[in-house]
């Protein structure tokens, strides 16, 4: 140690408890040596320690630092005194190069034993001894062999044996100065962790005062390298994320060490900590959201939000944390298909203006198709987000479907026309739902999707078994007199005498039968009829819509 290699007393040679006649002696001794260039030797080179090199001003130096009072105490406690027959023993022992013998004695007198008047300078030489050890554990049993010897009532023995009798000292503050000197020893030596550990049989007074000096230097680091970071930050948010990345570095070891010191539950800790991890977590924030539009910048973002959890501590930092870490762990699932998913969510939007035709609703499926197909490929088949997407482009033609077929079926009773391109509106729409069905859907979409297939399906069939039987009809019946009944609507309205048969039977006979083509329709029309009205006469559902179309037809020639 440092300290001890080139403590003033060593320069001197001379102990610390020298009698101020012995200090004037050796200094007009060493001091007519120096200038003459004589070698200055000294009975306390101690063969544990390196050689030293005197030269007049270092001699100088050393007299004029040991004579103040305090001077005296400090610099004592970093050298070896001669207070009683055991350190006299001890120190010749030294003298002669038989370190381990010294050591013997004053653990003898030191060991287990509490500090008294008979060994008070035991425990500071064998403190200085220990010091100089490279052994951390050694060093550790002469921390604390000072410190309980300044700890002591018997600190005063050794203060007046090394200063004034009249000469009063604080203890507390004295255990402070020691400990700011071995830190000083200690900075480029020890990390702030092993320091710490070379403390730790200490009193709480001492562990105290070192949790102030440790915590105050690495808090304002932190607090420094915060300020510093958000600066530049503001200034260049396209660097955010090598600036939080090096502060976390910068400042991991500092925060670790006051968490040790402090604790958690520290109210001191906590705001250092949170401070960090919001600057850490912004840091993350801003320079995902300036790189976005034109590069995926989603895992360095997320590397330092997980930075930025582990360190946060309060609940609202961490809450914080963790929904932005959502928030970007969202966008990079998506970001594979966002271009795939903007021409979705796009046709999806343009739809919604588009006129109700089934011919839009299987545009939209068509021009979807291959794009869903792509985000299936990179989320899977089961991923939710995909199957939700896949369902709205489903929900969205269906419903267009089923507008257009409700559209196709109200009002026929009114409108010939549309009873008759009825047919073909259900077919085109059974061909949209259909090519529906090549998507996937999620289970509600897939329910509302089977039951309105199975009732467009349905319809669909009806009007195909009335065309069948109609053409079926007018391969097999036979002509009949044009003085008949009309078969087919006397069979729809149920009666040969209901007003709208007899209506058609006027129809007939005031214009048909005047023409030459009305009279091949009669001609045609009861050859046919019969066999038909065979097949149709129990299905009433295909009877009412002969009736309704019937019921326009007449409602027009009476016009």
């Amino acid at each position: 140690m440092e300290l001890i290699k080139n403590n003033p007393y060593r320069i001197a040679g001379i102990l610390s408890n020298a009698t101020e006649r012995e200090l004037q002696k050796q200094k007009t001794k060493i001091k007519a040596y120096s200038k003459v260039g004589k070698e200055i030797k000294s009975d306390y080179d101690f063969q544990i320690l390196e050689s030293i090199s005197r030269t007049e001003d270092s001699i100088d130096k050393a007299f004029s630092t040991i004579e103040q009072n305090q001077d005296k105490v400090n610099f004592s406690l970093f050298w070896f005194l001669n207070a009683n027959p055991f350190d006299n023993t001890a120190i010749e022992y030294l003298k002669n190069g038989d370190a381990e013998k010294a050591v013997e004695i004053w653990e003898k007198v030191t060991t287990d034993k509490d500090v008294n008047s008979k060994n008070f300078s035991a425990f500071n030489n064998l403190g200085t001894y220990k010091l100089l050890s490279k052994t951390q554990n050694d060093i550790k049993e002469g921390i604390e062999a000072k410190i309980k010897l300044i700890k002591s009532d018997f600190f005063e023995n050794f203060v007046h044996s090394v200063a004034d009798e009249t000469f009063t000292i604080d203890n507390q503050k004295q255990i402070e100065k020691m400990v700011d000197e071995l830190l000083t020893q200690f900075k480029n030596q020890y990390s702030s962790s092993e320091t710490l550990e070379l403390f730790s049989n200490c009193n709480g007074s001492t562990q105290k005062y070192l949790s102030k000096k440790f915590t105050e230097e690495p808090i304002h680091k932190i607090e420094s390298q915060i300020e510093s970071t958000k600066k530049k930050r503001n200034q260049n948010k396209g660097g955010a994320y090598e600036f939080g990345l090096r502060l976390y570095v910068n400042c991991k070891d500092d925060l670790s060490l006051l968490k040790s010191l402090l604790g958690t539950n520290d109210l001191k800790y906590k705001m250092i900590a949170d401070n960090l991890a919001k600057e850490i977590m912004q840091c993350g924030i801003d320079y995902f959201k300036e790189w976005q539009e034109t590069k995926d910048p989603s895992e360095e973002g997320l590397k330092l939000l997980k930075y930025a959890k582990s360190i946060a501590v309060g609940s609202q930092t961490k809450d914080r944390v963790k929904e932005n870490t959502e928030g970007i762990q969202e966008w990079a699932e998506t970001a594979p298909i966002k271009e795939d998913l903007a021409f979705v969510t796009g046709k999806l939007k343009s739809f919604q203006n588009s006129s109700d035709t089934i011919s839009n609703a299987k545009s939209l499926v068509s021009s979807c198709q291959s794009r869903l197909q792509n985000i299936r490929n990179i989320l899977g088949s089961s991923d939710e987000f995909y199957l939700n997407i896949s369902s709205a482009v489903v929900s969205n033609a269906l419903g267009m479907v089923i507008e257009v077929v409700n559209e196709a079926q109200s009002g026929l009773e009114y409108n010939k026309a549309k009873l008759i391109r009825l047919p073909d509106i259900v077919s085109d729409a059974v061909s949209a739902i259909s090519a529906m069905g090549s998507l996937d859907m999620n289970s509600q979409t897939r329910h509302r999707y089977s039951e309105n297939k199975s009732t467009i399906s349905g319809i669909n069939s009806q009007l195909e078994n009335v065309r069948r039987q109609i053409r079926s009809a007018s391969s097999s019946s036979s002509s009949s007199s044009s003085s008949g009944g009309c078969y087919i609507a006397t069979m729809a309205y149920g009666d040969y005498d209901h007003p709208q048969v007899m209506e058609l039977r006027k129809y007939r006979d005031d214009f048909l039968s005047k023409t030459v083509i009305g009279r091949s329709f009669i001609k045609f029309y009861y050859r046919y009829s019969p066999s038909l009205v065979e097949k149709l006469k129990n299905k009433q559902s295909i009877n009412l819509i002969i009736r309704k179309g019937l019921d326009q037809f007449i409602k027009a020639i009476k016009k």
